[in-house]
């Protein structure tokens, strides 16, 4: 199983709407890991070049990956997020609303197989020193075996594409604990992806997204969204009504899945006021 915690609102989305919103990362507490992995493969292509006393290359490249990181927006991933943890404290607290919210579990082969195209599920890999990457090796050859920069513009933009791609499911080591996997899609790599982009307003700002329809998904395989439903776990801190959640279930067609809600046996803390 993979492991989904929200809050209400989002679980509503999902349930009722057979919605999966994949949000920009860059709206994430994740933000800074994702720029943590791209300057650190810059660092380590940059340093790499500079050990060879390629002075010229070195300088080329880092005001090529300077003007690319300055890009990040434009570069920037959507993504949800599961782990492979069942009832956690600390994705209670990270991500189930601080306990108060809900973690629905999905099918990880089903999953797996629903998506296609630009979207990828991703376990995240968790690592502090880049120097050992696959992709410096491969920026520092290419700018290395090419005695003309101007003309690797278009390799380097490609592998600068494959960096943005593998930050998304980057994170530094410390986060390790949370097993995380990664529903992620890339819009700017594939003139093929035919989701439209929508917006949330709430009163401080406005977030773009992309919604997965997981009705049209699972049908696509003869399935419904209650055979990709393993569980669904009410928060150790919620007040939500278990009849009430099953009434819910029933009212929105899935009423098969009012027999897979349990209550978290998680111990933690209800936040004081």
């Amino acid at each position: 199983m993979l492991y989904h915690y929200t809050d209400f609102a989002a679980f509503d989305g999902i349930i009722k709407c057979a919605e999966l919103r994949l949000n920009n990362i860059l709206n994430m507490n994740d933000a800074a890991e994702m720029r943590l992995f791209m300057n650190g493969i810059c660092k380590a292509v940059i340093e790499k070049l500079n050990a060879d006393d390629e002075t010229k290359k070195s300088r080329d490249a880092e005001s090529f990956f300077q003007r690319e990181l300055e890009k990040e927006f434009h570069y920037s991933a959507y993504a949800a997020c599961f782990s492979k943890y069942r009832d956690d404290a600390a994705q209670w607290e990270r991500y189930g609303h601080l306990g108060q919210g809900v973690c629905i579990a999905f099918h990880e082969d089903l999953l797996q197989k629903m998506i296609a195209g630009s979207v990828f599920l991703k376990e995240v890999y968790y690592q502090a020193d880049m120097r050992e990457h696959w992709l410096v090796d491969e920026f520092y050859q290419l700018i290395k075996e090419t005695a003309d920069f101007s003309e690797s513009q278009s390799k380097l933009h490609d592998l600068m594409n494959d960096a943005w791609v593998q930050s998304a499911a980057f994170k530094h080591p410390s986060f390790a604990s949370e097993r995380e996997f990664r529903l992620v899609v890339s819009p700017f790599i594939s003139n093929e992806f035919a989701i439209e982009p929508k917006y949330h307003v709430s009163e401080g700002r406005i977030k773009k997204y992309y919604p997965l329809d997981l009705n049209r998904m699972c049908g696509k395989l003869n399935m419904h969204l209650s055979d990709l439903v393993g569980e669904i776990i009410i928060g150790p801190t919620s007040s939500q009504s278990l009849p009430i959640l099953q009434d819910y279930l029933t009212d929105c067609g899935l009423h098969v899945l009012k027999d897979k809600i349990s209550m978290s046996a998680c111990p933690l803390r209800k936040p004081t006021s």
